[in-house]
């Protein structure tokens, strides 16, 4: 159908109508609306001057960022909540939710942080796979985003990431590739940035080569909001769809009469619009049905519902840090004086700046909601003790200590302004503001005993935190998040988060301290594939709180670790978790691998959370195989599985190892194939170069021994440089060397592909809490 239409319509298709429609042409294609949404949708307000709808929006639930959601380790919930979104998208007349943003936190400076789940590649695919699963079951399209290397804001429209192949291939690109694999995503939006020199919105390799070619992405490819430099080379390196549209449709018209550009690249283009329109069209939000109400509260779907999720997420990803003396849970019930401090508490901080900003359907404060848990011997002051704006007031600071000295416990909310997170600006530092690190530092000289609730959408400096009694990160909790809080405090629920990104000591501990955000419109990944807890851990670097940390009211023991081989570089592996406690809690069980060489400590591959009552076992049960036991070989251009042993860890987080195996893998039968310019080192290690070199050299040795020394230097040496010492090697023999070995040359092994599955296994455990 879309080949019958005329260049011009085909054209027009590839450019969108407006802000967040697409073009329709009568008769033939719908129009598509799109809405920002990763957690919660935002349709601009039509009575609002504010076109973008990011300070005024028709209200929708506003669920807990990725950074919270990441936290709960919980796939199931991260596809409910998607679930829940599209019944919302729906409602409000959006065909397609912009999100998730799966990018990988490689910088805590990093102000969009709040929007993505982890610093580790495996966590983010299988949270973003089970949020977009959630999305497209509602009969609406997900939108993965940003694709790729998008890891800064600072100059993020035109910056250059310089990032290595195999850093690429290992941390940054794996999200993206379970994702598309595994839940069949509607669209992928390319980033602003430049990748290796290229912008990735006409980047040919990312966008059809590898998301398209070697990953299988069939659906559409459309533009972060302004990403477009060139029109022309965007349609042709595979970019479908430019959002919002710049009236350059005559470019891609007059490319094609030209010869610069094929007729059949925008027919293509536009017949993947027209598909997607197809498929995802709705109906837009008719005027005063769900508009009207949705500011009314009620805008087609269950407002109590998503609010009661929004509510379990932010419980399940608030993370206890510390709780010294087991001083939560709070009693209720107990004739005590409890001390509540912070303007947060009060006025909470729920959600981070910029496009994924929502106007929530209703608003939980964590202070309103202790007064109404707690009971009546319980006695409850409140003082703000800081203004939000971060302006020093004594009187507030004052009165807060006052109040906390006359209390049994105080419950202290410090935490980020929302302009410190925002979509476009990165942060400088990550130091809570100085103001609250004051009251804190005074509050605690009290004496009383001190519960600190934190704020964020990233991590913060413990620099000020360690007289505390108890820690409890509600990062950024949305829009039920004080009833959630109020409720873990006094125990009503049990904390069940985990750290997805490490805590360092400093700011300068962290690996890309050096490289970020970079200058001059170029920033270098220095650090390579050693992001997060794979630094940490592997130059032993002492943290805060370590990748995967995370406290309950309960405690577990982790035993019964067996192995079972289930195939070839295929493993099955149960370990059995007890709650050993006294009180119904949830665990994560992590597995990870850890490989000799030069790779990283170790690496996430496996996670399981389960809910379990006082002394009750349950076993977990992760799968390995080839792709798990990979790295990125580069010479080969594949992933490769290089024989030898690894270890199976089992924890409660990167630093917490309860349980270790060791395992063997054949590999996977390749053989890096050697030339003049191998060394001798890799001559010697090849099955056939290796004896026949050994037999070239014997004559000139007459089995005499070598100085050690010289053995040393000759093993670095290209095998074409022995032609220049007297070990009887000429030009000519070294060629006849290479020619036997062409002939001979092991046929390739049996890597993991870059065409097969991106892990064979999933992790799974009782459906139990």
């Amino acid at each position: 159908m879309v080949r019958e239409l005329s260049l011009a319509e085909q054209a027009s298709l590839t450019s969108g109508a407006g802000m967040w429609e697409t073009v329709a042409v009568p008769g033939a294609v719908p129009a598509l609306t799109v809405s920002d949404g990763p957690h919660g949708i935002r349709r601009p307000d039509p009575d609002s001057a504010d076109a973008l709808g990011i300070s005024e929006s028709i209200p929708a639930t506003c669920f807990p960022p990725a950074v919270t959601l990441g936290c709960s380790w919980d796939p199931e919930l991260a596809r409910r909540v998607g679930a829940a979104l599209a019944v919302e998208a729906r409602a409000l007349g959006a065909g397609v939710v912009l999100g998730p943003g799966v990018n990988i936190k490689r910088s805590p400076l990093c102000g969009r942080n709040f929007e993505y789940f982890a610093e580790d590649p495996y966590h983010a695919g299988v949270l973003g796979a089970a949020l977009v699963t959630g999305i497209q079951s509602g009969g609406v399209g997900a939108c993965v985003k940003h694709f790729a290397a998008n890891n800064q804001e600072t100059d993020r429209l035109r910056v250059d990431a310089d990032v290595d192949e195999q850093t690429l291939r290992e941390i940054y690109l794996p999200a993206f590739e379970r994702i598309v694999r595994e839940a069949r995503p509607a669209a992928v939006m390319c980033a602003y940035n430049k990748l290796n020199g290229t912008y990735a919105s006409q980047h040919r390799w990312l966008l059809t080569e590898l998301l398209r070619d070697e990953w299988g992405f069939d659906g559409v490819v459309v533009s972060d909001w302004g990403a477009v430099n060139d029109r022309v080379a965007a349609l042709a390196a595979g970019l479908d769809l430019e959002m919002p549209p710049t009236g350059t449709d005559d470019q891609i018209i007059e490319a094609v009469h030209n010869g610069q550009l094929s007729a059949e690249a925008v027919a293509t283009a536009a017949g993947r619009v027209a598909a997607l329109a197809h498929r995802y069209a709705t109906d837009a939000a008719p005027a005063g049905t769900p508009v009207d109400a949705a500011r009314a509260g009620a805008a087609g779907w269950d407002v109590d519902a998503h609010h009661a999720l929004a509510a379990e997420v932010a419980r399940a990803g608030a993370v206890l840090l510390k709780n010294d003396d087991a001083v939560l849970p709070l009693d209720p019930a107990a004739a005590q004086r409890i001390a509540v401090l912070g303007e947060l508490a009060r006025t909470p901080r729920y959600q981070g700046g910029g496009s994924s900003h929502v106007t929530p359907t209703t608003l939980d404060a964590a202070w309103p909601a202790l007064r109404r848990l707690a009971e009546e011997r319980t006695e409850l002051t409140f003082a703000a003790g800081y203004r939000l704006d971060g302006t020093a007031d004594a009187e507030l600071a004052g009165a807060a200590v006052t109040t906390a000295a006359a209390a049994d416990v105080a419950v202290v909310f410090l935490g980020l302004p929302e302009a410190a997170e925002s979509e476009g600006v990165d942060r400088t530092s990550i130091d809570l503001p100085a103001d609250q690190l004051d009251l804190l530092r005074r509050v605690t000289a009290t004496g009383t005993r001190v519960v600190l609730v934190l704020a964020s959408g990233g991590v913060l400096s413990p620099d000020g935190w360690w007289d505390t009694s108890a820690i409890l990160a509600g990062f950024l909790p949305g829009q039920a998040g004080g009833t959630a809080l109020a409720e873990l405090l006094f125990g009503v629920h049990a904390p069940a988060g985990r750290l997805t990104e490490t805590i360092p000591l400093r700011l300068a501990d962290t690996p890309s301290y050096l490289h970020f955000p970079g200058r001059d419109g170029h920033v270098r990944y220095g650090e390579g594939r050693y992001v997060g807890y794979r630094f940490f851990d592997t130059v032993e670097r002492e943290v805060a709180y370590p990748f995967g940390h995370g406290l309950s009211y309960t405690t577990f023991d982790h035993r019964d670790l067996v192995v079972r081989a289930t195939g070839e570089n295929c493993w099955q592996i149960e370990v059995t978790v007890t709650n050993t406690g006294d009180r119904f809690g949830h665990e994560v069980a992590q597995l990870y691998l850890a490989f000799p060489g030069d790779r990283p400590r170790h690496e996430l591959r496996g996670f399981a959370k389960v809910g379990l009552a006082p002394g009750e076992s349950a076993p977990v049960r992760f799968e390995i195989g080839p792709r798990d036991l990979a790295e990125w070989s580069v010479p080969r251009g594949d992933w490769q599985v290089t024989a030898g042993r690894f270890t199976v860890e089992i924890g409660a987080s990167s630093r917490d190892i309860r349980l270790r195996a060791e395992l063997t893998t054949p590999g996977d039968g390749y053989v890096p194939p050697v030339g003049p310019m191998s060394t001798v080192t890799e001559w010697l290690a090849h099955p056939v170069g290796g004896p026949l070199l050994a037999a070239a050299l014997a004559p000139a040795l007459d089995g005499q021994p070598l100085d050690p020394a010289l053995v040393a230097l000759a093993r670095s040496l290209p095998l074409v440089k022995l032609a220049t010492f007297p070990v009887g090697l000429t030009p000519a023999r070294i060629a006849d060397l290479v020619a036997q070995v062409d002939r001979a040359q092991p046929a390739e092994g049996r890597s993991p592909r870059r065409g097969s599955p991106i892990s064979s296994g999933r992790s799974t455990a009782p459906a139990t809490g």
